[in-house]
């Protein structure tokens, strides 16, 4: 019986496992493909009521798509180059601003703390479009609609991010950073060598779950960044699947190659860092 319920579960993970994974494979195969094969199979998708056919192996592998993404059309890497700029800022000011943030809602006292960390919270569970408006008012009122950092500093005070490292940081012993305070030790150096180094997991969960939704933002840039020069390649992504198909497989995949390091090399302090923060 137990062997049943055993094959039972691993056809069943199985089927998941091939949902998520058929529409990666299906994007790297076909960036493989040239124009013309995905024209005979695709048709003119741009068209409304186009058949499309589900095409996933090549019927000759090429080259081209790529060819095309990195010597002939450079306006595609560059679109990849202002999104890891874009998304490495807003990992590194959250990283820091959450680690900071966290450990004063963890360890310290003050005034209106369980009330400030409810609002936190509350603005946590809405979706970013709720702040949309607001956002884009004061960053209008800065002089500052148009430039990156009207992108990255919204990212950067992500309430997430502050609730995360607050509950890995919970998790630790008061005894050590009393300890450190009878040597001396003052806040900030207490944060960034004792709590920070314990935190590890719990920080590198943050770095790469704050990476994926950086990475893949589309309204943000799309309303604070004027200049069409200037947007990331997860917002032209979708015009290059429109304008040219075998194009837009082969920046897909050049998408996916960050977010697939990150996960290949610290899987385990994913897994462990969400673990200590006892989220569900």
């Amino acid at each position: 019986m137990e062997k049943k319920h055993a094959v039972f579960n691993w056809i069943f993970l199985g089927f998941f496992a091939l949902f998520v994974l058929l529409p990666i494979v299906y994007t790297i195969t076909n960036s493989f493909m040239s124009v013309e094969e995905i024209n005979r199979y695709y048709g003119d998708m741009n068209k409304e009521g186009a058949v499309t056919l589900f095409h996933i192996f090549p019927d000759r592998v090429t080259l081209d798509s790529y060819y095309q993404m990195l010597f002939r059309r450079p306006d595609y890497l560059v679109k990849f180059w202002n999104s890891l700029l874009l998304t490495g800022s807003i990992v590194i000011g959250q990283a820091v601003i959450s680690c900071t943030a966290g450990y004063a809602f963890s360890k310290f006292r003050f005034p209106g703390r369980d009330g400030i960390f409810f609002v936190l919270i509350i603005l946590m569970m809405m979706p970013y479009q709720v702040t949309l408006v607001s956002n884009f008012i004061v960053l209008d009122l800065l002089n500052l609609i148009g430039s990156y950092p009207a992108v990255i500093l919204p990212g950067i005070f992500s309430p997430f991010g502050v609730f995360l490292m607050r509950q890995v940081i919970d998790g630790m012993p008061n005894d050590i950073i009393e300890a450190a305070k009878l040597d001396g030790a003052n806040q900030f150096q207490i944060l960034f060598r004792i709590v920070a180094p314990r935190c590890r997991a719990g920080l590198v969960s943050l770095i790469i779950l704050s990476f994926v939704d950086s990475w893949n933002m589309v309204e943000q840039p799309l309303i604070f960044l004027k200049d069409r020069a200037a947007y990331p390649l997860s917002v032209f992504l979708a015009e290059s699947n429109s304008a040219d198909p075998s194009l837009g497989f082969a920046c897909g995949v050049l998408a996916m190659i960050p977010v697939a390091l990150l996960f290949l090399f610290y899987e385990q302090e994913l897994v462990e860092g969400i673990s200590l923060s006892n989220l569900k």
